[in-house]
């Protein structure tokens, strides 16, 4: 019989001026939300992970992989990049953020662009990270890739366009984001899934789920299998 599963929420981030502030959940497996249904601002699921995993495990294995999202965006050169066809039999690992956000996303580029670091120079050649905001007013291409390299790596991929267009393709492999909000006091209030989802070169499909405390040691143990399309 299947586990049960447990929807991964949308992350509220950080408030101060113009920063957005984190209601962030601690357990290794779920994801930091500001709604309790399992569901984002449009009533679709969000990410699915198997209740009967290894706790010790930092990757979840999806029961039900992700097809790769129909995502049609731009990079920080300006140019059009369509994800399925950029990415195609690549171990590929996706992340939905933003520049401004002051705690978990430079925390995650981060990390995994350690544990890359320590892969053989092939490996690292044939991994790709791709980096989609959620915040596209404030994120421009230029924006991006002055951020990038600072808080990841220089080789990462940076994506912007439209909101719709990333909400959509961010629903699409179970992620939530809602638009982000300037309230009166000046403050920028921002929720968006803290998940990394990996996809196999052998299926193209998104199959492993790494939450918001996976450190660069979790990702340097799992990044050799996941380049390889096996299971971490």
């Amino acid at each position: 019989m299947r586990n049960p599963h447990r929807a991964a929420r949308p992350r509220r981030a950080r408030r101060t001026p113009l920063i957005a502030t984190a209601l962030v959940a601690a357990a290794a497996l779920t994801l930091s939300a500001c709604d309790g249904d399992g569901t984002d601002e449009a009533g679709s699921p969000l990410a699915e992970v198997s209740t009967g995993t290894d706790s010790s495990r930092p990757g979840t294995v999806l029961d039900r992989p992700y097809e790769k999202p129909n995502l049609v965006l731009t990079d920080t050169q300006g140019k059009k990049y369509d994800f399925r066809e950029r990415t195609k039999g690549r171990p590929t690992l996706i992340y939905f953020g933003y520049t401004h956000c002051p705690d978990v996303c430079p925390l995650t580029m981060s990390n995994i662009a350690i544990a890359k670091k320590k892969l053989p120079k092939a490996d690292q050649d044939k991994l790709q990270v791709v980096f989609v905001t959620t915040d596209p007013e404030r994120d421009t291409p230029a924006e991006l890739a002055k951020w990038l390299p600072s808080a990841g790596d220089p080789s990462f991929t940076g994506l912007t366009g439209d909101f719709p267009t990333i909400q959509a393709g961010a629903r699409q492999i179970g992620i939530g984001i809602d638009a982000p909000v300037k309230e009166k006091d000046g403050s920028v209030v921002s929720m968006h899934g803290a998940q990394v989802i990996a996809f196999s070169p052998k299926t193209d499909q998104g199959y492993v789920l790494y939450g918001e405390d996976t450190t660069a040691e979790d990702y340097a143990k799992d990044l050799p299998k996941i380049i390889k399309g096996e299971n971490p």
